[in-house]
């Protein structure tokens, strides 16, 4: 209890109490978080049990009783009949999923290049970033979609849809990792003319263990700053690729899917089906990009 007394007193939590801003858009998160996590048991239906389901609740606008059935539902429903409440939250687990994993698969990537780039060097460090800047001159969201395809293209026909969710995760991870290599290279090079990486090689400590167990702690706090905003542009990625019907396979829709199916009612009255799940990726975004941009500011010493 008296660590957390004393973290709670610290200045990075004291300067989240003071921001508003801060404080909603983490409560949007975990709540949002929160309600892909726990989908089974708070959705009132599994919306891809297709033995649950009733066309004849098909259309159903948000909170009017069904014509035929006499149900309500609070989102209304699709063609099929499903929850729209339902399959947001059933899209979310997709959508932080994908995203998640490909930040982090990005920044495991990005980090460790960038720590051999600074660190050793020479022709080694020339390669890796003459690399990541040809990718640079390259859109982020056209380099996934090329990954994807090539990863598709190679992949049984009959495993595709297994897959897909892991494809996409790849091609986005792939597609990021150059921003975590850059500033990572660029902290290395500053932290390893210090007097405690000479130490280091001083009493013989292996490169391997000089990067991973000294120079890496010292350089993961912009780290941090860049994966929490990545987050917001890796949903967004993975919602293009899947509104463009390059992303998660239909039996596994993401709020990316959601958002191209319901497209297709806008025009014929059942605005519901595309309103919902396009607020809902709103919101998450935008809360994790504003909980990054504080958290740049909360850990840069040069604004305490």
């Amino acid at each position: 209890m008296e660590r957390l007394s004393r973290a709670w007193s610290s200045d990075f939590f004291w300067s989240f109490r003071q921001s508003k801003l801060a404080m909603i858009s983490s409560t949007v998160v975990i709540v949002l978080v929160l309600g892909a996590i726990l989908s089974p048991l708070i959705a009132p239906h599994n919306p891809y049990d297709l033995s649950t389901l009733n066309l004849m609740n098909g259309f159903t606008a948000p909170m009017e009783p069904n014509a035929f059935t006499g149900e309500t539902f609070w989102l209304g429903t699709d063609g099929q009949g499903r929850d729209i409440f339902s399959t947001i939250l059933y899209g979310l687990r997709i959508s932080l999923f994908v995203g998640s994993m490909a930040v982090l698969f990005a920044l495991v990537l990005g980090v460790s290049l960038g720590l051999i780039a600074g660190y050793v060097g020479g022709w080694v460090g020339a390669t890796i970033m003459r690399i990541a800047d040809v990718q640079l001159t390259f859109p982020s969201l056209l380099v996934a979609m090329l990954i994807f395809g090539i990863a598709k293209g190679v992949t049984p026909v009959d495993m595709r849809d297994q897959v897909a969710i892991w494809v996409l995760i790849l091609a986005i991870g792939l597609s990021d990792w150059v921003q975590f290599a850059r500033v990572v290279r660029g902290a290395t090079m500053v932290e390893k003319n210090k007097e405690y990486v000479q130490a280091a090689r001083l009493i013989g400590r292996s490169r391997l263990a000089i990067m991973v167990r000294h120079i890496l702690p010292n350089v993961l706090g912009p780290v941090l700053v860049i994966a929490t905003i990545s987050l917001a542009l890796a949903i967004i990625a993975e919602a293009t690729l899947s509104y463009l019907g390059v992303g998660a396979p239909p039996t596994q829709p993401s709020l990316g899917t959601l958002i191209r199916i319901g497209q297709g009612f806008l025009f014929s009255g059942e605005w519901w089906i595309l309103l919902f799940p396009a607020v809902t990726l709103l919101a998450l975004a935008l809360a994790v990009n504003l909980l990054g941009d504080w958290l740049r500011d909360a850990l840069n010493p040069r604004l305490r």
